[in-house]
């Protein structure tokens, strides 16, 4: 099974913030955090302390993409932030990274399996193969 948690992160956060969030998405959808693949988020964000301590605390890597590579999945994003346009020229980071490396790491379709969901300084989606290709309700 493919599940990729994507983040996007104000500068500095920390990686219990991250935990946090990432626990509570994952709780919300009955998926224990053992079952995930990897993390991903935006190239400018691979050397955030916080990312980094949270891919040591999960033991799963951390993967990065560049923006322009993240702007490939716009279409198929929950949520466009104008505000992450303006930071990264990206409209979604969070769901954006997890399409691409879940996408990278499958060989079969994947799907946005838990939206955007946001705190105060990070944004979290998982991404991951649908196991059911005929079936599309995504957590909300």
């Amino acid at each position: 099974m493919t599940l990729v948690v994507g983040l996007g992160c104000q500068r500095g956060c920390s990686a219990q913030a991250l935990l946090a969030l990432v626990d509570s998405g994952l709780a919300e959808a009955g998926i224990d955090r053992q079952h995930l693949s990897a993390l991903a988020s935006i190239e400018r964000k691979q050397d955030e302390p916080g990312l980094l301590a949270l891919s040591r605390i999960l033991n799963v890597p951390l993967l990065c993409f560049s923006a322009a590579h993240l702007s490939a999945y716009e279409e198929r994003l929950s949520h466009k932030s104008a505000v992450a346009f303006a930071h990264t020229q990206c409209h979604g980071v969070a769901e954006s990274a997890a399409l691409a490396l879940a996408e990278q790491l499958a060989s079969a379709p994947v799907r946005l399996l838990i939206t955007r969901r946001k705190s105060a300084q990070a944004t979290f989606a998982l991404a991951g193969v649908d196991a059911n290709p005929d079936n599309h309700p995504t957590r909300s």
